[in-house]
């Protein structure tokens, strides 16, 4: 993903091979990474046993908080598509114990298709 995909808040998909790697540290033993996708500097990575959203904050990203959800506690997810004029899609994930659902913004670069199927597959084990 360039530079300017980034800037523009273009979605794209992650070798799972390189997310594994990064994620030596946070991952439990045995645990692969199967998806990842980078949204600007967020990640949303899914494992062979839970799904993790990285929000990399402040100017220079160095700090990092990892949202570990296991697929378990997700009751549901909805996606919205972009219209005519809105051409961002969204997709909301509710999570166990909690009102209001996490929320993140795609545009058309990344088929919010592709990661609701991704999502959908693990929760539907």
């Amino acid at each position: 993903m360039g530079l300017i995909d980034g800037m523009l808040g273009n979605a794209a998909k992650i070798d799972a091979a390189k997310i594994q790697q990064e994620f030596s540290r946070i991952l439990a033993p045995g645990e692969r990474v199967e998806h990842a996708y980078q949204l600007i500097r967020d990640y949303f990575v899914f494992t062979d046993k839970r799904f993790v959203l990285v929000d990399k904050q402040g100017i220079r990203g160095s700090k990092v908080e990892y949202h570990s959800i296991p697929y378990k506690s997700i009751t549901h997810f909805s996606i919205e598509t972009g219209g005519t004029f809105d051409l961002d899609a969204e997709l909301k994930i509710w999570i166990s114990g909690t009102a209001a659902p996490i929320q993140k913004q795609f545009n058309k670069k990344l088929s919010i298709y592709e990661v609701q199927s991704v999502l959908a597959s693990y929760i539907l084990k």
